[in-house]
């Protein structure tokens, strides 16, 4: 993803899935079938000898492609990504979910995962500290 020159905000956008195609797209509120989409982004690093910023998402939604989609319709698309993206063409899209909770449906307990990429590649960042 190329520098983010708000270094963190809220995106809120209206997705549109087409089914046939595969693919999500940013539109009007009005639109037939558009859901509400929102998430909250924060730089946690950029690089400049690459053009490339590590980036932070908290979803509020859930929705079909739904980072890739408004992060390519905010201009910052995520490097790799082949259907919503122009930059690193042939390389493995660069998204990962580092964290994820959620209750247990039955016990009610509270789960937490977290894993962070191996720091190699695309992935090395040098970053001290909690991500």
């Amino acid at each position: 993803m190329a520098s983010l020159k708000i270094r963190s905000g809220t995106l809120e956008d209206y997705l549109y899935k087409d089914e046939r195609n595969n693919i999500s797209k940013v539109v009007n509120k009005d639109k037939k079938n558009a859901k509400y989409a929102k998430l909250d982004y924060q730089v946690i690093a950029y690089k400049p000898d690459k053009n490339l910023s590590l980036v932070k998402i908290n979803l509020y939604t859930g929705r079909h492609h739904q980072i890739r989609v408004q992060l390519s319709n905010f201009g910052h698309s995520i490097f790799g990504d082949q259907k919503y993206g122009k930059r690193g063409k042939g390389k493995q899209i660069a998204l990962w979910a580092y964290y994820l909770s959620f209750e247990h449906p039955i016990t009610k307990e509270r789960l937490e995962f977290k894993l962070l990429p191996e720091n190699k590649g695309t992935w090395r960042w040098d970053i001290k500290g909690d991500v």
